[in-house]
């Protein structure tokens, strides 16, 4: 028998570790790409539309710009102007403050006690998650001019409510003693859903085992909200501080709305003067410097708040 040709076969070709580097660098370069193709967009954005705004308030906050003229450099005179000589700066800050405190406190109070009824498992309660939470996405001017009704002295619900049972209501509104109260309630009325939905996922994310071993340990229903759900639910609170801080001290759509800072500016907050400023006076560089105060402001109080956070806000690990 003749002998057979064996076909030659090549051996298997073994990557170097060389190569296989290289192709795992290949990969991670075209990742990192589609990844900076994504948040490109995002990070311009940022960039372009808030940071550099920001920045460039600084530099106006220098200057007497009003908009139309070519700005001349002041460096600190509108923060000197603010503190020293502006009748309205201090009065504004002060109902700010008032505000923001009544707000902040009573939202997440009464937020808390909604949260707690609407946790309870009895039929028809997502009713009535929905009407405590509907003002809270409802439109700030349609709710301004609602209340503004409400409160009309001669025809109003509650001056006429009140004249059944011989009693003689206030100018809610143009009277500088309940202006700003009266603004508070609506503000109290809107708000309190936001802290009403965030404390009630806090509520259903309590591990029900912690209660139930409570209750067995004979504790009351007072002893076991105290002692177990409170501390459970200080990580929702401490986030509500900071929120509702933020906003309250921004509030200026239902004042602008119901009341334009009157009665004699009874109800003038900060952002109001900001705006005021900005566009009633067309001071856009004192407009600035108010923004850049209100910043230090704001950042200062939530720094503290951060500061303060390990005191008395418990994590469940």
């Amino acid at each position: 028998m003749a002998n057979a040709v064996l076909p030659t076969v090549s051996p298997p070709t073994v990557d170097g570790p060389s190569a296989t580097r290289k192709r795992m660098k290949v990969k991670p370069k075209r990742q990192n790409l589609a990844g900076w193709l994504f948040v490109g967009p995002v990070i311009f954005g940022v960039l372009f539309f808030q940071l550099a705004p920001v920045a460039a308030s600084l530099v106006v906050s220098l200057t007497n710009w009003t908009g139309l003229n070519s700005p001349k450099f002041l460096g600190l005179g509108n923060y000197k102007e603010l503190f020293t000589a502006d009748d309205t700066f201090w009065p504004s800050l002060k109902n700010t403050v008032i505000f923001t405190l009544v707000v902040v406190v009573l939202t997440i109070f009464i937020g808390l006690g909604l949260a707690v009824l609407c946790n309870q498992k009895i039929k028809g309660i997502g009713i009535f998650r929905t009407l405590y939470y509907s003002p809270a996405v409802t439109n700030v001017v349609a709710i301004g001019f609602v209340w503004f009704w409400l409160y009309n002295p001669d025809n109003g619900l509650f001056n006429s409510t009140l004249k059944t049972v011989g009693i003689h209501g206030p100018a809610w509104l143009s009277d500088t003693k309940t202006a700003l109260i009266a603004v508070m309630i609506v503000a109290l009325w809107q708000g309190v859903g936001y802290p009403m939905v965030i404390l009630l996922a806090g509520l259903q994310s309590i591990d029900q085992s912690l209660i139930e071993a409570a209750t067995m340990d004979g504790a009351s229903a007072w002893r076991r909200f105290w002692s177990v759900v409170f501390p459970l639910l200080t990580p929702s609170l401490f986030f509500l501080t900071i929120t509702q801080f933020i906003t309250s001290f921004q509030v200026f759509g239902i004042i602008y709305v119901m009341t334009s800072g009157g009665p004699n500016n009874a109800t003038s907050v900060f952002i109001f003067q900001i705006y005021e400023a900005a566009f009633g006076h067309g001071r856009l560089g004192y407009a600035s410097a108010m923004g850049w105060v209100l910043f230090v402001i704001v950042g200062v109080v939530t720094a503290i708040q951060w500061r303060m956070e390990k005191r008395w806000v418990h994590y469940d690990n």
